[in-house]
């Protein structure tokens, strides 16, 4: 087990640590870390070169967090570990995956917020969990236009989420609900500037256009 847990852990930092928004911006000619918001995230991406790359680097973060589920999964499968034990696995999987892509070591551990990665983990591990969480994203993001906001209510709601399927027993075990915790706290911690602009009122808007 304890072996199997390393390997998934390892693996899925590593998956999530690859820098698509810095790499997308090399390939553009421009080094997003020193426009707009610094930020390698998808968002800083589009702001700085468009959404010709800033989908593709929200796609490939969103594909890094449910390829980190699917390996561990599969890896805790072929050792045919307990429900709960691949449970583990994956759910460890997924907060090393999102901390991987806010502190990549070829980065200098300066990545991104970790949304994108988080829902491709989330969708990886319960999909209604994800569909809760994505539709209260859109919902804020389209009243507000702010994406920070919108990502730091999910991540809120991620834990209330989890603990409502454990309630309805539609989850087998409580793993998820403790690391729905520590992977809202991370997304929320990596947020702690926007939350202060967003208290003082200069967070800016995603622009419409």
């Amino acid at each position: 087990m304890a072996v199997t847990l390393a390997i998934s852990v390892v693996l899925a930092y590593f998956l999530g640590s690859i820098p698509a928004g810095y790499l997308a911006g090399r390939i553009a000619g421009v080094d997003v870390r020193k426009a707009g918001s610094g930020n390698v995230g998808a968002t800083n991406v589009t702001r700085v070169l468009g959404k010709k790359f800033g989908y593709p680097v929200f796609a490939v973060d969103f594909f890094k967090g449910v390829a980190a589920i699917t390996a561990a999964t599969l890896i805790a499968n072929a050792n045919r570990l307990s429900s709960i034990s691949v449970d583990l696995c994956a759910a460890s999987a997924a907060l090393f995956a999102v901390i991987g892509h806010s502190y990549p070591v070829w980065l200098r551990f300066e990545g991104g917020k970790g949304v994108a990665t988080m829902l491709g983990c989330l969708f990886g591990l319960d999909w209604i969990v994800a569909i809760v969480v994505c539709a209260v994203w859109y919902f804020i993001f389209q009243t507000t236009r702010y994406v920070s906001l919108a990502s730091i209510v999910a991540a809120l709601t991620l834990p209330l989420a989890v603990a409502a399927m454990l309630i309805w027993k539609q989850l087998p075990s409580p793993v998820l609900l403790y690391f729905s915790l520590f992977l809202a706290l991370l997304v929320i911690f990596r947020h702690r500037s926007n939350l202060s602009r967003l208290i003082k009122g200069t967070e800016p808007r995603f622009d419409r256009k």
